[in-house]
């Protein structure tokens, strides 16, 4: 459970981190409270994820364009006010973009999946 007060954040105000991709460059503003990540995240055009991720994720596209890629084979093109959301461990994702995105991306403990009721 989570309880966290009333707060505003002024994304202007926080520091960016670079993280580079198989291919371009994702650069992240992070904001933790109480267990909740909360990202912005820019990818450059021509970004590739340099891994498979299957950490749970809301996504929510706020410019331009990105695919995520599924393991499986699908792909899923998101563009600017759309959002995808995926649990923990229920798929392995990357994400390809390629002329740049700005993402808000929120995860952590709430997306586990629920343990599975003994039969």
């Amino acid at each position: 459970m989570y309880t966290i007060p009333f707060q505003t954040i002024d994304w202007d105000k926080v520091a960016q981190t670079e993280h580079p991709g198989e291919t371009g460059t994702s650069f992240w503003q992070t904001v933790n409270v109480d267990g909740l990540r909360m990202r912005i995240v820019t990818y450059t055009a021509g970004y590739l994820a340099d891994h498979w991720c299957q950490k749970g994720h809301i996504v929510h596209c706020l410019e331009g364009s990105f695919v995520s890629e599924l393991s499986t084979g699908e792909a899923f093109t998101l563009t600017k006010d759309m959002t995808y959301v995926v649990s923990d461990e229920l798929s392995s994702h990357r994400s390809v973009s390629a002329e740049g995105v700005k993402l808000l991306i929120i995860d952590r403990g709430f997306l586990k999946p629920l343990p599975q009721a003994s039969k």
